[in-house]
């Protein structure tokens, strides 16, 4: 295991520009986590199948591939504060269509739409921020889920106590347009230039962001400069492969759970609807307290190391959620697997985007697009296989995923490593 000393180690600086992109991420958490475990009520409301509310999870596909061609485009054309003001805008308006649609296309055509600008904005903020924070890009990057997860923690309960005071699900979730409207106005009068908008400056040591923890040490320019970065192009071309797959794995793993918990919790402990959604937060606690301990740690500590780690924290939980036969030993393996979950996406896409050569638009774009198709198949699988043999038995796909996320991890990490010519 690598460390580095005090001297040698990065530091997060919190400054106005990385602290407003945050609101992109609390925007997006609040969605994630009110919308997913509402789903199943969508269900019984509009009178479907799982399969079909599963759809949703296609439709959010769709609107990221959307996103992922999109967003670098809109980025160099317009720069990256407006194009991250106008993605919230056009989240907002999604929002909108999925809260008050009551048949199935409608509610379909609001999420694709909520995830064309859902992921647009977290495209951009998620590379504006690696580019900004250079080696200490995983810090800042999990913080940023980490607290986008933390507001996200009350949409489940936000959910719950609506469903209790028979208000539906519907105005938890509209609480999502009122944050991607504050956070559109928050960018939209940051000053031009610097923080968000210099994508190629500060951010020059973000191509290497995770070097001299899984990627060797720094290099400094020299002589052999132009030798070292083809060097360091053809190992990123092998380590960015596997990471892509732990970023892949990530989103399908958290939003078919997020998805179909409630379901699980309510097939397996008998406790209600607003119950049962109201656990969900426990998975969001889990994710949210880690991320804050994770992230500093990744500064000293191999961050593929650390996630091959939570993805075996997460198949620990999964076990005593699958076990559970009451809501609070459901809650506590949700917690449990939470704490696993919430370091999978946020150190996989650092790891993706440290060895993007200093592409980090185009790395993110293409994270995009295949955390997208997982999202839209996860979801639907789960639904499926819920429908055909109960909630109980699709959940053990989890597991699966999870022993190949962890694989990947140690395999990038490994790949990167390998090629690493001797000092």
């Amino acid at each position: 295991m690598r460390t580095r000393s005090a001297a040698t180690t990065p530091r997060l600086h919190r400054d106005r520009y990385t602290v407003t992109l945050y609101g992109s991420f609390v925007t997006w958490g609040w969605l994630l986590y009110s919308f997913n475990p509402s789903v199943p009520l969508l269900a019984d409301e509009l009178g479907i199948t799982n399969a079909q509310a599963g759809l949703h999870g296609t439709a959010m596909a769709v609107g990221a591939v959307l996103a992922a061609a999109v967003t670098p485009r809109a980025v160099r054309r317009l720069g990256r504060r407006d194009a991250l003001a106008a993605a919230c805008v056009l989240l907002a308006a999604g929002v909108v269509l999925l809260a008050t649609g009551t048949a199935l296309p409608v509610t379909l055509a609001g999420m694709a739409v909520v995830a064309v600008g859902g992921n647009a904005a977290i495209s951009a903020a998620q590379a504006g921020l690696a580019d900004h924070h250079g080696r200490a890009a995983s810090a800042a990057v999990t913080e940023a889920n980490g607290v986008g997860s933390g507001i996200g923690l009350l949409g489940p309960l936000a959910v719950g106590a609506c469903v209790a005071l028979g208000w539906g699900w519907r105005p938890a979730v509209a609480v999502t347009a009122v944050l991607a409207l504050g956070t559109a106005v928050a960018v939209r009068i940051l000053p031009q230039g610097g923080g968000p908008g210099r994508t190629r400056r500060a951010g020059r040591a973000g191509a290497s962001a995770l070097r001299g923890r899984d990627v060797g040490p720094a290099r400094e320019a020299g002589p052999e400069r132009d030798a070292g970065h083809q060097r360091d192009g053809r190992r990123a071309v092998r380590a960015s492969r596997w990471f892509l797959v732990t970023v892949v794995v990530a989103l399908a793993v958290e939003n078919a759970t997020t998805y179909w918990a409630t379901d699980l919790v309510r097939d397996r402990t008998g406790a209600g609807a607003g119950i049962a959604t109201a656990t969900t937060a426990g998975l969001v606690a889990g994710m949210t307290l880690v991320r804050f301990v994770v992230g500093p740690l990744s500064l000293g500590v191999s961050p593929a190391r650390l996630l091959a780690g939570a993805y075996g924290v997460a198949i620990a939980g999964w076990a005593v959620l699958w076990t559970a036969t009451s809501a609070p030993v459901a809650l506590a393996g949700l917690v449990l697997a939470g704490l696993g979950y919430g370091a999978h996406y946020p150190l996989g896409i650092a790891l993706l985007l440290g060895a993007s050569g200093g592409a980090t638009d185009a790395a993110q774009a293409r994270a995009t697009v295949a955390g997208g198709l997982a999202i839209g198949v996860a979801p639907f699988v789960l639904g499926a296989l819920a429908d055909a043999a109960g909630p109980h038995t699709a959940f053990l796909v989890v597991p699966v995923l999870a022993v190949v996320g962890g694989v990947a991890a140690l395999a990038g990490a490994r790949a990167w490593r390998t090629e690493r010519p001797a000092p």
